[in-house]
C-alpha cells in the first residue's frame, strides 16, 4: 500500500501472528540469560506477540548499564525456541544490524536518540539495502515529525516496506507527571499525512512509571492506534535500566485484559445517520468560523495601514493584554477551557501580525507560536 511517497505493507501481512492489536513486550534491558527466558516466558502467557529486548543500550551517562551485547542474542535466540515469540531488537549503527540477523531476531526498533542522526538512520538503511526486515521507528526526543518522518522515509527507499512508527513521547523542559510529553497532536498528523503506516504506542517511555501506563495505554487505543510497546521484567524493581516503568509479565496480563478497543465506525443505520446530521451542524458553523476569521484579518490588514501611516508599532502590548483577558473571560462563560481559548487566540493574534507585517511592507518575523508541523496533503 502507498501512502504519500511510503510503500508500506500492512501489520497483518509482517508474518507476526495477531489478533486485534500488536502487543509488543518484554524488558528495557536484557540482563542475564534467566532474566530474559524467564519474562519471555511469563508474557507467552498473555496477549503479547512481540517480545522485545535492549540489547545495546544508549544511556545519557558513561556509568549506566550500556547493555550486555551480543551475548544477549543468544538469551533472545533461546526464548524465541522455547516461546515462539518473534524477537524485536534496538539497533543503532550497522553492526547492530548484522548482529542482530545473524541471530535470527524478527524485527529491528531505531531508538528515539538514533532518530534524530540523519546519519546513523541512513547507515542503518544501507546496511538493510535488499532486505525486506520489519522496522520500528521511534519518533525522535524533540517533537519534529519531519524528522520522524524522514527517517522512515530513508528506510523504505532501502526496500524495507514493512515500517511501524512507535510513539514514545518528546523530551521537554516541562516537569509533570509525564517522563516524556505525549503531544498527541504529532502522532495524530503523522496518521493523517500517512494513513497507511502501523501506528504504536510505547506508554512505558510516555510514562516513566507504572502508574500511568493503563491510563496512556487506553488513550492510545482511543485514538485507534494499532497496538503498545510496553516494557516488562520478571523483577521490575530490580531491573539495572528504567526499572519504575516496567511491569511483572502478570501485570502485563492483567492491563491486556482492561483495556478497551475502540472503532473508527459500526454498521448501525441510526447510528450512521445521527453522526451525518451532526457532522452537517460543525461543517456549516466551521464554515462561518472560517468566514469570520477571514474578516477579522481584513480588518486587521487595516488596521496595519493606519499604523504605518501614524508611524506606530505592530505590536501593541495593551491591546493583546486586554483581548486575551477579555475572550478568555467570554470562554469561561461559557464552559469553554481558558487554556484552550488562550491558545487559539495566540495562533489569530500571530497571523494579524503577520498579515499587518504584509500589508505594510514590514518583513519583521512572525511570533513562532505553530504547530510543530507543517499543514502538508
Amino acid at each position: 500500500m502507498t501512502s504519500a511517497g511510503l510503500n508500506v505493507t500492512p501489520l497483518s501481512d509482517w508474518g507476526i501472528p495477531f489478533a486485534d492489536k500488536l502487543i509488543v513486550s518484554g524488558p528495557c534491558s536484557a540482563e542475564n540469560e534467566h532474566q530474559v527466558i524467564h519474562t519471555a516466558l511469563g508474557l507467552a502467557k498473555h496477549k503479547v506477540n512481540l517480545f522485545r529486548s535492549g540489547i545495546w543500550k544508549p544511556r545519557t551517562r558513561p556509568d549506566s548499564f550500556q547493555g550486555v551485547g551480543v551475548e544477549g542474542l543468544k538469551w533472545l535466540t533461546k526464548a524465541k525456541e522455547l516461546t515462539n515469540l518473534p524477537m524485536a531488537v534496538e539497533v543503532a549503527n550497522p553492526s547492530h544490524v548484522k548482529a542482530s540477523l545473524s541471530h535470527g531476531i524478527d524485527v529491528l526498533w531505531v531508538g528515539a536518540r538514533t532518530t534524530t542522526n540523519p546519519f546513523a538512520v541512513q547507515a542503518i538503511a544501507d546496511a538493510l539495502e535488499g532486505l525486506d526486515t520489519p522496522v520500528m521507528v521511534k519518533n525522535p526526543i524533540s517533537p519534529d515529525l519531519e524528522l520522524w518522518i524522514g527517517a522512515m522515509e530513508r528506510l523504505n527507499r532501502a526496500g524495507i516496506s514493512k515500517i511501524a512508527a512507535v510513539h514514545r513521547g518528546f523530551s521537554s523542559f516541562v516537569s509533570d507527571e509525564y517522563r516524556n510529553q505525549p503531544n498527541w497532536v504529532i502522532p495524530i498528523e503523522l496518521r493523517r499525512r500517512y494513513p497507511s503506516i502501523p501506528l504504536i504506542c510505547d506508554p512505558s517511555h510516555i510514562c516513566g512509571n507504572r502508574k500511568m501506563i493503563s491510563f496512556v495505554s487506553q488513550k492510545a487505543f482511543d485514538l485507534l492506534f494499532d497496538g503498545l510497546m510496553i516494557e516488562s521484567h520478571i523483577e521490575p524493581h530490580t531491573a539495572l535500566s528504567d526499572a519504575n516503568q516496567q511491569l511483572a509479565p502478570e501485570d502485563i496480563g492483567v492491563l491486556l485484559k482492561t483495556l478497551k478497543y475502540k472503532t473508527e465506525g459500526v454498521d448501525d443505520s441510526q447510528f450512521q445517520r445521527q453522526m451525518i446530521n451532526l457532522r452537517q451542524k460543525i461543517d456549516d458553523i466551521d464554515l462561518r468560523i472560517i468566514e469570520m476569521i477571514a474578516r477579522r484579518m481584513n480588518i486587521a490588514k487595516e488596521i496595519g495601514e493606519h499604523k504605518k501611516q501614524m508611524n506606530i508599532s505592530i505590536l501593541q502590548p495593551d491591546r493583546w493584554k486586554q483581548i486575551v483577558s477579555s475572550r478568555t473571560a467570554m470562554g469561561k462563560a461559557m464552559n469553554l477551557d481558558e487554556g484552550f481559548v488562550f491558545r487559539i487566540y495566540q495562533y489569530i493574534h500571530e497571523e494579524a501580525i503577520r498579515q499587518q507585517n504584509e500589508a505594510t511592507g514590514n518583513c519583521g518575523a512572525d511570533l513562532g507560536t505553530r504547530f510543530p508541523y507543517q499543514v502538508k496533503d
